[in-house]
């Protein structure tokens, strides 16, 4: 299995640090609103990585955090008169939500930014101890031309940085020893959340929460860093700083990063117009067919989103859905167990669809490609089988596009669509639990609904509902 390696610029053949085992860290969400399609590329994409590698039999510890204290967070509850950690803990849970209508699996761990405060202190503390970081008035920098090798993932040169790199520039440059070093830890101003320290009662920055919680919850040194490829410059390259410093051992081995997702050929902004949640696209496609949109593209290629796009991916998750939805027809309805010879034969040739689809995965997870696989085998299975054909032979097809198709994370059987009456049943029972005060069974409810492609909506006149 090859993987392009953002590090070395170079496809590389994946060796675990531990035979069977891979330790992988994906950037998570800063959860201050609803998460956009731009969001959804990563966790689309790396949550099939590891489907993948479970496939092929690797135990994967998968580690996905959440930043839940963040300038845009503070700025929402300041806006809406509550705090910090209410508006977090919301959007959290409205993630986890819109992950699941993906299909993305939960991580191993989930860490919070906020629960790992005092990881971070220590981490900090380390640096200072050896150099590498510095206390001016409260605010603790990391001394960036201290570490040698910094720039050599985002392969830029320092001095280059310097002459035209406004972004590193930030507040607070004159009392810097440099303009190139960044914060490590922040005062808290009026009216934001802080937690105290050795240096000022304050919050860290940014980059230094992932540092710490792939050190607490995989290890010093870890397989593959992943995340989409704004986060390369400056927040993965500071993570490589900070950690290699702190450990005194490489941070990750393999750097994998996703391209950016454009909408009609443009950059997805609020200024434009053009941006998307992922539970507006929700409410008028299944989000399995975001998923397989998201899937149709090699992920390092810039994707285009249209409404063209997503209708031809509907098309294509049906092809699927029909294809199984067809087998499942047939095997009620079929008389014959045993295979024959005939099919003895054409069974033993499914095996090559599947080796096309480990061809594609282990060339650099080429997911473009082992779609066009499934469809091949969806075209074999559409052609062979008939009401003649035995259970065995339909079992072997129907199990082989479902399990292809799930390394994907796409669901191939189509699930029953629920009757209005036990939708209303729920709902009120629903309802009863909320009068209740039981809000864990509410929400349980209504994600039960939700993976079942039904949509709720609180209004004033009541709960009203629709079909995804």
């Amino acid at each position: 299995m090859k993987l392009y390696n953002t590090l070395t610029k170079k496809k590389e053949e994946f060796v675990p640090l531990e035979p069977g085992k891979v330790k992988m860290y994906v950037c998570g969400p800063t959860v201050y609103n609803f998460i956009h399609i731009g969001n959804a590329r990563p966790m689309i994409v790396f949550d099939t990585a590891r489907r993948y590698m479970e496939h092929k039999g690797y135990e994967v510890n998968y580690v996905s955090n959440f930043t839940d204290v963040d300038d845009k967070i503070i700025a929402k509850a300041n806006e809406e008169g509550v705090s910090s950690k209410e508006v977090s803990e919301r959007y959290i849970k409205e993630c986890q939500k819109d992950m699941a209508g993906m299909n993305v699996k939960p991580a191993t761990t989930h860490p919070k930014a906020t629960e790992e405060i005092g990881g971070m202190v220590e981490m900090i503390s380390t640096l200072m101890e050896k150099g590498y970081a510095y206390n001016v008035n409260g605010t603790v920098y990391f001394r960036t031309r201290k570490f040698s090798e910094y720039g050599k993932l985002s392969h830029k040169n320092l001095d280059d940085l310097r002459s035209g790199g406004r972004s590193l520039l930030v507040t607070g440059e004159d009392q810097k020893e440099d303009p190139l070093d960044f914060v490590l830890w922040k005062p808290k101003k009026e009216g934001e959340p802080s937690w105290p320290s050795p240096w000022s009662d304050g919050r860290p920055g940014w980059h230094i929460e992932c540092s710490v919680m792939s050190k607490k919850y995989l290890g010093e040194e870890i397989d593959i860093h992943a995340g989409g490829e704004d986060l390369i410059f400056p927040h993965h390259e500071n993570e490589i700083a900070q950690s290699e410093c702190c450990n005194g051992v490489p941070f990750a081995r393999y750097w994998l990063h996703n391209a950016f997702l454009n909408i009609d050929n443009r950059k997805m902004s609020k200024s434009l117009g053009n941006f998307f949640t992922v539970r507006e696209i929700g409410e008028k496609y299944d989000l399995q067919v975001l998923r397989l949109f998201m899937l149709s593209a090699h992920y390092r290629s810039p994707l285009n989103f249209s409404a063209e796009l997503m209708e031809a991916s509907r098309n294509s998750l049906e092809r699927i859905q029909n294809a199984v939805g067809n087998l499942n027809h047939l095997l009620t309805n079929a008389s014959a167990e045993e295979l024959t010879e005939e099919e003895k034969e054409l069974v033993s040739q499914l095996s090559s669809y599947e080796e096309k689809f480990d061809a594609a995965m282990d060339d650099d997870l080429n997911t473009a490609d082992a779609l066009a696989a499934i469809f091949e085998l969806v075209r074999f299975a559409n052609t062979h089988a008939g009401e003649e054909s035995s259970k065995a032979f339909l079992s072997a097809l129907k199990e082989k596009i479902v399990s292809l198709s799930d390394v994907l994370g796409l669901i191939a059987e189509k699930k029953e669509e629920m009757l209005d009456a036990d939708i209303e049943a729920l709902i009120e029972e629903r309802q009863a639990a909320r009068k209740a005060r039981n809000f864990a069974r509410a929400d349980e409810i209504r994600n039960e609904l939700l993976s079942k492609g039904i949509v709720l909506e609180d209004t004033r006149e009541g709960v009203k509902w629709k079909r995804a």
